[in-house]
């Protein structure tokens, strides 16, 4: 049976928490939204909820696009954005109240329009009414009088101290390549937060590196894992390179870390969406026990744990 409530959360206001006995969502509902809290009831929490992680973004050429009153802040947790990314475009300010209507099986969250950028975006949580599964769809419409060429970009800022694992390509493509990764001006491939294999990318959070690093990777099967502690959050949705094209050189994941937070992102095909036309990405979560020790840095021990889930 699913429960929801309205409880104050932290320094983010009222949030309305679901839960099904076995996993709990807080949602912002006077700011956001932002899944700003997922994990099993009572235990450990898998997305950032530190508020002031980075700094606001209300420089000139943002107050200037959005008005002088205005800010953007990250405020942790999984939210909705679009791609490519651009600047102040991308940087919204929602920092309104966010309507929203009980499920039989969850909720749906509604933000306020995005007059500036002609768009409606939407927030949809269903849960498995007695297990550790999720499903988060985000859905935005066109609402400017053109077409708008954009993908949905689900950004999940997940908490510290964890360990992404990526699962790469495994298709026999023969002599032609069959993995695209792409690489941002910041990063640095010599990271040690970062394990290249030749089935599995990992990519460790640390505290204490404060350089931002980022990369993407176009998957056929798009499933990431971020090993906490003794427990396992997983994400996975579908892609199809064979016929769609993605951002980024063609990306349908993406990861961004730095001293402060992990992502764990998800693109959906580039798409030219026409006035009133609404896309959707459906991403399904889910939490499990580690079940063995792992080396991170090791192919077969990373196989090894994911194949005992």
């Amino acid at each position: 049976m699913i429960k929801t409530e309205i409880k104050n959360y932290l320094d983010y206001g009222k949030v309305l928490i679901i839960t099904n006995g076995v996993i709990e969502a807080y949602v912002t509902i006077d700011v956001g939204p932002r899944i700003i809290r997922f994990g099993h009831v009572g235990g450990q929490n898998f997305m950032c909820d530190n508020r002031s992680v980075m700094e606001p973004k209300d420089d000139k050429e943002f107050k200037e696009f959005f008005g002088a009153d205005k800010k953007w802040e990250i405020l942790g947790g999984h939210r909705i954005w679009t791609s490519p990314e651009s600047y102040p475009h991308s940087y919204y300010p929602d920092l309104d109240p966010v309507k929203y209507e009980i499920t039989p099986s969850g909720a749906i969250f509604t933000p306020n329009a995005e007059i500036e950028n002609g768009m409606q975006k939407q927030l949809e949580i269903k849960m498995d009414p007695d297990d550790s599964n999720m499903f988060v769809t985000m859905s935005v419409t066109n609402i400017a009088p053109a077409a708008q060429k954009f993908s949905i970009w689900g950004l999940t800022v997940s908490a510290c101290h964890g360990t992404l694992i990526i699962p790469m390509n495994t298709n026999d493509t023969g002599l032609l390549h069959n993995r695209n990764i792409s690489v941002w001006p910041y990063t640095n491939l010599a990271d040690s937060r970062l394990y290249f294999g030749k089935k599995y990318v990992t990519l460790r959070q640390d505290i204490n590196i404060e350089q931002s690093f980022k990369l993407g990777f176009g998957l056929n099967h798009a499933e990431a894992y971020y090993c906490l502690g003794k427990e396992v959050f997983r994400k996975s949705y579908e892609t199809n390179h064979k016929t769609e094209v993605y951002p980024d050189n063609d990306c349908s994941f993406e990861t961004y870390t730095n001293a402060g937070f992990i992502e764990i992102e998800s693109l959906s095909p580039l798409k030219d969406v026409e006035p009133n036309e609404t896309v959707s990405l459906t991403e399904h979560w889910s939490l499990h026990q580690k079940p063995c020790d792992v080396e991170f840095n090791n192919d077969a021990s990373i196989e090894e744990m994911l194949g005992k889930l």
